[in-house]
């Protein structure tokens, strides 16, 4: 384990189940996303030492924060991780400057108001320092909190949906400004949300969470394409999840889909005849046009007819039910091409679904949930 990662293991199996190994380098951002109720909130509340899981350890570079076995359990004001609540937690009676001021525990009164002044001008409040949160905007706020986070000197920084309460004008300008942010501080930085394009867009890594468990952890490219079971990839919104099986036709890989026999551009390391789960993204699924034929027809063409068509501004969501009781296929594309290509419910269309994009999983992966022994 390197000395510049945060390194935890945590187990237990109530009243919140958990069973899952983390580690985040120094400088790297981990968001850990999944449903409510899946651990998010608990797994940062364990690091900074506000919770208590019934076994595990907890590592920061060479500090031991916690390890059951060994009796270490380090309180909150030890282990410098700066936590960003959700509802952000400033004190109301306090200044912007004191609320900083006062999660620090070194230098003279006069040092803290001078590296107070620094962090906020690093967050873009200089000039506020005066004022109270109740005169701030749900913004100002947010940057406060980051800012009284990192005034603590933290080893590590735990953001617990920082973005949920403002607007998305607002969001946005605060994603821009912790993708700045991150580039000046060198520490792991954990991230829980909801919004998969946050995740996406922030992330080095994201970590699938679902009871407690860490089911995927992966690189937001890799994770959305490969995901590694159907739980993860319905957890990751994917709804195109279905039932195959191998084949082998002339040397080379098929799938069996239905009546389809599908091509696969690498051969999965599963024997013939394995019945398999698979997934294709929205991406890798190609609309034929009416009367303007393209290369991609050619390749793994499906036909069906429209059950569902749902317009959502720019793009529209179909539900195709496909020919030789494959099982129902939706995609989605522009507003623009739907009506160009008329489509409208009961209509016949054609689609071909891309070698490339078609993921076959490895059932061996679906135990890779990370379950984890401890004894106290």
């Amino acid at each position: 384990m390197s000395a510049d990662w945060l390194f935890l293991q945590l187990h237990q199996n109530a009243p919140i189940p958990l069973s899952l190994q983390i580690s985040v380098r120094a400088g790297e951002l981990l968001a850990l996303v999944g449903p409510s109720g899946s651990g998010k909130t608990t797994v940062l509340r364990s690091i900074a030492g506000l919770y208590r899981p019934q076994y595990g350890t907890i590592h920061c570079r060479d500090d031991v924060w916690l390890d059951t076995r060994a009796a270490i359990d380090h309180p909150p004001q030890q282990r410098r991780a700066g936590l960003v609540f959700q509802n952000y937690a400033l004190f109301p009676h306090l200044t912007v400057r004191d609320n900083l001021t006062v999660a620090m525990d070194q230098g003279t009164a006069a040092a803290q108001r001078t590296e107070a002044l620094r962090l906020l001008e690093t967050v873009h409040l200089k000039g506020l320092e005066d004022r109270y949160p109740h005169e701030l905007s749900g913004g100002q706020q947010q940057r406060v909190a980051v800012a009284r986070a990192l005034a603590r000197q933290p080893r590590v920084l735990l953001l617990d949906e920082p973005f949920s309460a403002v607007d998305q004008m607002t969001r946005k300008r605060l994603q821009n400004e912790l993708a700045r942010l991150r580039r000046r501080i060198e520490v792991p930085i954990i991230l829980v949300t909801h919004d998969l394009n946050e995740a996406s867009a922030l992330a080095d890594r994201i970590c699938v969470l679902h009871n407690g468990r860490a089911l995927q952890t992966d690189h937001a490219d890799s994770l959305f394409r490969r995901p590694r079971s159907p739980q993860v990839a319905r957890l990751l919104g994917h709804n195109n999840v279905f039932n195959g099986r191998l084949l082998t036709v002339n040397g080379q890989p098929r799938l069996r889909w239905g009546d389809q026999q599908l091509e696969l551009a690498t051969s999965p390391p599963l024997p013939t005849g394995s019945d398999v789960d698979w997934f294709i993204p929205d991406s890798d699924i190609l609309l034929h046009r009416r009367g303007r034929p393209s290369l991609g027809e050619r390749e793994n063409p499906v036909t069906g007819r429209v059950t569902e068509c749902v317009p959502l501004g720019a793009q529209t969501e179909i539900t195709m039910r496909c020919q030789g009781g494959a099982q129902p296929l939706r995609l989605q594309i522009s507003t623009h091409a739907a009506r160009r290509n008329d489509i409208r419910i009961g209509a016949d269309i054609r689609v071909s679904l891309l070698a490339e994009g078609i993921h076959v999983m490895n059932p061996v992966d679906y135990r890779a949930d990370q379950s984890l022994n401890f004894s106290a």
